[in-house]
């Protein structure tokens, strides 16, 4: 960094406060007598307060305002060494004050009430600090001022220029950063052997992690830029008399817009800042060799899917509120008494919505309790599907034709998980009576087996085949009963794979697989008649 230390003239931007802006005003009992007060302006300067009923205030600001920028004009157009002269006279026992034997206002009791002092002496003071104003104002009309002034204006643009690259350059640094640092993070997975199980939900989670970050950096970036150019150019505005005005006439104008702006900005910035905390965690979690087996490394991507996404969703909603409550004490509004009024119109609705509370907590105790997570199949009394949304309010899951289920988590009692930690396909095998028993279950177990040693299967097969043998006689033929234990949601690939096979390899062996077959007993001795002469014919 370097400092560079050279002479400039004197640099002159006013930057009224912001909450002056607003009008104060004293209590009364009638409301058209209350006495109110404002500030009397000079090319975007504050001069002086004056204060009136609420009746005559605007009148008479706007006189005085009037008389104020004709004197001045006046005034300005005398030659540059012309003192200006500044008089208070008394008229009907109250002063009067005088600007170039020019009448500018009256000074009342209201106005000594202001500053806590006698009308003689607020008016004296009102007199000194006019002259010196409008002293002031008639140099800085003078063409060096001007020419200084626009120096001024010229360097601080240029290093609003500076600022904003630099502020570019960095935030493309910061990109380029975190983009190396997220290439590296992958490379470590797939170096890892530990972390393999939990690579595909790691890399997620830290792909969503940086992206928010940059989201939350981006923004900050262009709030940075906003307030270099708009700080910079509201400074280059107060530089000048004759665009000092403009000063007030954006504060007034941006003052709450402004606080909304920011509320919402920070807002939505806290929001992204816990999204990338929340994945951090969830990160951590999983890199934790503690927690990663391959046993249980599928079930705890289901688990880290569903506690992030509700986990968001909580953090949204905190952010929000407290956004909605911040950006109302930036409009001025006293929030106490609200928050009174939302306590008891909690506990009227808490009242009226117990389904909703019911919802709310059976949501908490399936997430706590691992009963299901997104991406588990279930059955929920007749209905069942893929769970797709999982929240406190509701569970929503798709079925094998495609609709998509919503139901209240207040009326689920009984949950019957398909894909919790492992899975079963449960495969009955019909048999002919005729078949060789022995052979047909030998050869059941060797399609089984074979399959369990290929590459392909063995990632999903988590033990051994069990051929249990004869489950029960059928009226298709021996029914021979097979489990194989899958990996969650695999259960049906394998099993349509073994069916496959299977047919193949019997009807290779010659042996059939039964059908369901018919007997008929005939007692009509006429029938019996013909059909014993047509075999015999």
């Amino acid at each position: 960094m370097a400092v560079t230390v050279v002479c400039v003239p004197k640099a002159t931007a006013q930057i009224p406060f912001l909450p002056e802006l607003q009008v104060p005003s004293t209590a009364s009992n009638d409301s058209n007598d209350r006495v109110v007060s404002g500030w009397v302006y000079l090319d975007g300067r504050r001069l002086f307060q004056i204060a009136a009923s609420k009746t005559n205030f605007p009148e008479r600001l706007e006189d005085i305002q009037k008389k104020l920028e004709a004197i001045s004009q006046y005034y300005f157009q005398l030659p540059a060494n012309t003192p200006v002269k500044v008089e208070v006279r008394k008229v009907n026992e109250l002063p009067v004050i005088y600007v170039n034997d020019q009448y500018l206002m009256t000074v009342t009791s209201e106005d000594a009430g202001l500053r806590q002092v006698d009308i003689s002496t607020s008016a004296n003071q009102i007199a000194d600090s006019l002259k010196e104003d409008l002293q002031q104002a008639k140099q800085e009309r003078q063409t060096q001022f001007l020419i200084d002034q626009g120096k001024i204006a010229g360097a601080t643009g240029l290093v609003m220029i500076v600022m904003s690259s630099a502020v570019y350059g960095w935030q493309r640094r910061s990109k380029k950063n975190s983009d190396s640092a997220t290439f590296q993070a992958q490379k470590e997975l797939l170096n890892s052997p530990t972390l393999a199980a939990a690579q595909p939900i790691t890399t997620q989670l830290n792909q969503q992690q940086v992206r928010h970050v940059q989201e939350a950096k981006r923004r900050l970036f262009q709030l940075t830029q906003a307030g270099i150019w708009g700080g910079g150019s509201f400074f280059i505005l107060g530089l000048f008399p004759y665009t000092r005005g403009f000063q007030v006439a954006i504060l007034a104008a941006a003052q709450f817009p402004l606080r909304l702006g920011v509320v919402l900005l920070v807002t939505y910035v806290a929001v992204r800042l816990s999204y990338a905390l929340i994945d951090r965690f969830t990160s951590t979690l999983i890199r934790s060799s503690a927690f990663i087996t391959p046993e249980d490394s599928a079930r705890l991507q289901l688990r880290v899917s569903t506690f992030s996404g509700v986990t968001k969703s909580i953090a949204t909603a905190i952010c929000v509120g407290v956004g909605f409550l911040l950006a109302l004490v930036s409009l001025g509004i006293d929030i106490v008494p609200l928050l009174a009024g939302a306590s008891l119109v909690g506990v009227a609705v808490s009242l009226a919505s117990q389904n909703l509370i019911k919802d709310a907590i059976n949501g908490f105790l399936i997430i706590l309790e691992d009963q299901y997570a997104l991406g588990d199949v279930i059955n929920v009394g007749d209905v069942g599907g893929l769970v797709e949304n999982l929240n406190l309010r509701m569970t929503q899951v798709r079925d094998s034709e495609g609709r998509l289920i919503t139901i209240p988590n207040s009326e689920i009692k009984v949950v019957a998980n398909l894909s919790s930690r492992w899975s079963r396909a449960d495969l009955t095998i019909p048999i002919a009576y005729q078949a060789d028993t022995e052979e047909a279950l030998k050869l059941i177990k060797t399609v089984a087996d074979k399959m369990n040693q290929e590459l392909q299967w063995q990632r999903q097969i988590l033990e051994p085949p069990q051929v249990l043998g004869i489950d029960q006689f059928g009226d298709r033929g021996l029914i021979i009963r097979v489990w194989i234990k899958t990996r969650p949601l695999k259960q049906w690939d394998v099993a349509r794979e073994f069916r496959r096979r299977l047919k193949i390899a019997l009807d290779e062996a010659g042996i059939s697989i039964s059908v369901p077959q018919q007997a008929i007993w005939v007692n009509d001795p006429e029938l019996l008649n013909v059909q014993s002469n047509g075999k015999s014919n």
